[in-house]
């Protein structure tokens, strides 16, 4: 029973630690209530600052996409319980952005700057959205799969894990990657752009669209239906016709 037991508590604190970083995360991008946000004051030189930032994302990317993969995978479940590994992949996750967070270096200058009540409501509005859409997009295919709970739970009732159905809920009919779509809003939404937060839009932009591809590989492999499904429905922006690759 030992053994059941110490994988779901492990998935409950990877799982409470990645639901405090994604709350930290909405205030860290938008500038709301946390110690330290993207836009704090600078406190070194840019160009030290900048090359810090570019590490810290560049630390993230690879840790997410690389864990991400069917060989770490496999790897990584010679290490801990197989019904861990998703938790451990979270966890790991959350640990890089919580580095991110605490390591990240403003750099300072405004790209533009939105005064008007309506305009700064407006993108606020879709500030909000997108970390909405992010969350909900989750519980729309398998928010407790994703994030590792499901897998330690049927463990814990001594019950055989079994992967997610493809389908195609709400907004998925629309866009294939409404999650990331999400991400883009949250991550560009903001009355007052500046260069530090442009730097992180770019560079999360950039990272977004090759993850997408790297994803979408794993997903051809695991669902003959996704064939069908890219061919249908476009990559990130409605009703755009679909070409090859997107």
């Amino acid at each position: 029973m030992l053994s059941r037991v110490g994988p779901f508590v492990y998935g409950i604190i990877s799982y409470a630690v990645f639901f405090a970083t994604f709350l930290y995360a909405v205030g860290f991008v938008g500038n709301l209530i946390v110690p330290k946000s993207l836009d704090a004051a600078p406190t070194m030189p840019f160009g030290q600052a900048l090359l810090i930032d570019l590490g810290l994302l560049g630390a993230f990317a690879i840790q997410h996409s690389v864990m991400a993969r069917k060989g770490w995978k496999r790897w990584l479940t010679l290490v801990v319980p197989p019904a861990a590994e998703r938790s451990t992949y979270v966890l790991c996750s959350s640990l890089a952005l919580i580095a991110l967070f605490y390591y990240w270096q403003p750099l300072g200058g405004v790209v533009w700057s939105v005064e008007h009540p309506v305009g700064r409501t407006l993108l606020w509005g879709m500030f909000g959205f997108g970390w909405l859409l992010v969350l909900v997009t989750t519980f729309l295919i398998s928010h407790f799969d994703l994030f590792g709970l499901r897998q330690v739970w049927l463990q814990l009732l001594g019950k055989a894990y079994t992967p997610p159905v493809f389908k195609e809920p709400g907004p998925y009919k629309l866009v294939r990657h409404p999650l990331y779509v999400g991400w883009l809003f949250a991550f560009w939404s903001t009355p007052q752009m500046t260069v530090t937060h442009l730097l992180f839009a770019v560079m999360t932009t950039a990272y977004i669209l090759i993850a997408i591809q790297l994803e979408e590989r794993d997903l051809l492999l695991d669902h003959p239906e996704y064939h069908d499904y890219r061919r249908r429905v476009p990559m990130l922006i409605p009703g755009r016709k679909r070409h090859v690759g997107q």
